[in-house]
Formats: structure tokens, C-alpha cells, sequence
């Protein structure tokens, strides 16, 4: 029997700021939210976001710290004036809590037609002998 690993300790409630930067709740303490999938496939967790038209050297920024991938981005708008513009300008900013077993050192990212990819290596999840618990009544 395979038991799911409790997550860090020190991050109580790892969804909570994900929770709360969702575009339906506007509590966006750093900018704009990047949009952003993720799967896990193949031992792998794999997280694209949206950064288009972005310099990967000079724009954005990928880093991860206790267990959460952070990418904050800057867009800068052109000089020209425009009639019409819907495009997101200024600071852009994503957290994710990464999956239990992210191999953290081993994390790649590579940045192709607009979209940035972050592939994370998982561990085997440990298998866990559970011990059957009668209860008497």
C-alpha cells in the first residue's frame, strides 16, 4: 500500500497563497499572475506559463526556495503611444507548491514560442507498511 507523504511542516497551508492570487479574488500582492498548467507525467511534474514576448535573460527569472517555484517577470511597455492596448505591462509574479518527492536539484526550464517550461524530477514515492488497527465495538 502506497500512503501519501505529508507535506513540510512549515508550510501549513502551501495552497493558501496560490488560493488567494487567483484572478477571481484579485489579491495580487506582487502584479499581474502569470497563467500557468501543470501535470505530472512520466516521474516528472511539469508546470508552462504564458510569458510571451518576454526575453528569457532579461525579464523573468525562475527560482525555487522551500519546496515552492517562484517566477516573477517585468514587462515593459514600448515608448509609443497606442490607440488601443490590452496587453499586460508592469510586474508579473507566480508561486507553486511543488509535489512531495521534487527533486529540486535537478529542475530545468527551458522558454520556447511564448511559454516557459519547468520540468521537475520527482522521487519514487516511499511505500509505507501500514499496520491493520482493530476495533473493537
Amino acid at each position: 500500500m502506497i500512503l501519501p507523504e505529508r507535506r513540510d511542516i512549515r508550510l501549513p497551508f502551501p495552497e493558501l497563497l496560490e488560493w488567494l492570487e487567483h484572478p477571481m479574488f484579485g489579491f495580487r500582492p506582487f502584479g499581474q499572475v502569470i497563467r500557468v498548467e501543470d501535470y505530472v507525467a512520466d516521474g516528472k511534474y511539469v508546470l508552462r506559463a504564458e510569458l510571451p514576448g518576454m526575453d528569457p535573460e532579461a525579464e523573468f527569472e525562475v527560482i525555487v526556495d522551500g519546496g515552492v517555484l517562484h517566477i516573477r517577470a517585468e514587462k515593459t511597455q514600448e515608448d509609443k503611444e497606442p490607440r488601443r492596448s490590452e496587453f499586460a505591462y508592469g510586474a508579473l509574479y507566480r508561486s507553486v507548491t511543488l509535489p512531495t518527492g521534487a527533486k529540486t536539484e535537478e529542475i530545468t526550464a527551458t522558454y520556447r514560442n511564448g511559454v516557459l517550461e519547468v520540468v521537475v524530477p520527482l522521487a519514487e514515492p516511499k511505500k509505507v507498511e501500514g499496520k491493520r488497527i482493530a476495533v473493537t465495538h
